[in-house]
């Protein structure tokens, strides 16, 4: 029992290892496109709006619309990474060697999703960076910025898995990018502030997911949080958890990976 725990620890952090080796090595795909993607967003907004826009208290625009591109750009690529890189192994024909160790279907989801939260905090980070140097930000809870960021990208990392476990094509992983990841992301309050909306859009508007991940983050930095974050948070973490349980269920059960 010993040595198959042993063999499991082994394996689980190899392909760890792998995960972070592989975008570590693209590097300026991975990590320094997203960065210079979050700069032009923050000119495009801050020269053609950022003058017109009245946001809540005294919060600059500019400070406003910083966080919500980290965080925006922690969340999608958290999950462009496992997607992308565990529908390559299943058309290459690789992930049977990563089925073969002795490893539970935890072990392999968790190695991919930490691997993918470590890809989106890092570009987040980078971005922050770079942004900072354009328009400077506050830090007014360094706690929320920090559980945010790690749920945040712990439950896009787990439902990239679940979508890269039920792909078969790239193609099918672009239908569900383009035309749900990238809309929630941008519909969730990125550039605007909620408040400013309609009564009816603003309730639309808070039906996304996102938005409670993404308002806590910003909350973070600004001092101002549009919704209670204790709230956020007590829908966040159960629902971060069943996704990492689910992607874990669905590789003991091989859904669509096991012949």
């Amino acid at each position: 029992m010993q040595a198959l725990a042993f063999d499991s620890k082994v394996a689980f952090l190899t392909l760890l290892k792998k995960e972070i080796v592989r975008f570590r090595k693209v590097a300026f795909h991975t990590i320094a496109a997203p960065v210079i993607s979050s700069l032009l967003y923050l000119v495009v907004f801050s020269a053609a709006v950022g003058s017109r826009v009245t946001m809540p208290g005294s919060t600059d625009y500019l400070q406003f619309l910083v966080p919500g591109l980290v965080m925006m750009a922690v969340l999608q690529n958290a999950f462009a990474n496992v997607s992308s890189s565990f529908v390559q192994s299943k058309i290459s024909g690789t992930l049977a060697f990563i089925l073969m160790p002795p490893m539970t279907g935890g072990l392999i989801a968790g190695a991919y999703i930490l691997s993918s939260v470590l890809r989106g905090l890092i570009v987040g980070a980078c971005v922050l960076i770079a942004t900072a140097l354009v328009a400077p930000v506050d830090v007014a809870h360094l706690g929320w910025i920090a559980v945010f960021a790690a749920i945040g990208s712990t439950v896009m990392a787990s439902l990239g898995l679940v979508a890269a476990i039920w792909a078969d094509r790239y193609e099918e992983m672009g239908v569900i990018q383009n035309f749900f990841i990238m809309p929630l992301t941008f519909l969730a309050g990125v550039f605007y502030s909620t408040e400013s909306l309609p009564g009816i859009w603003q309730d639309i508007a808070r039906i996304n997911p996102l938005f409670y991940l993404i308002d806590g983050f910003r909350g973070g930095f600004i001092g101002h949080f549009e919704s209670d974050p204790r709230v956020s948070l007590l829908v966040a973490v159960p629902f971060a958890a069943a996704c990492v349980l689910f992607c874990a269920y669905l590789i003991n059960k091989g859904y669509k990976i096991r012949s």
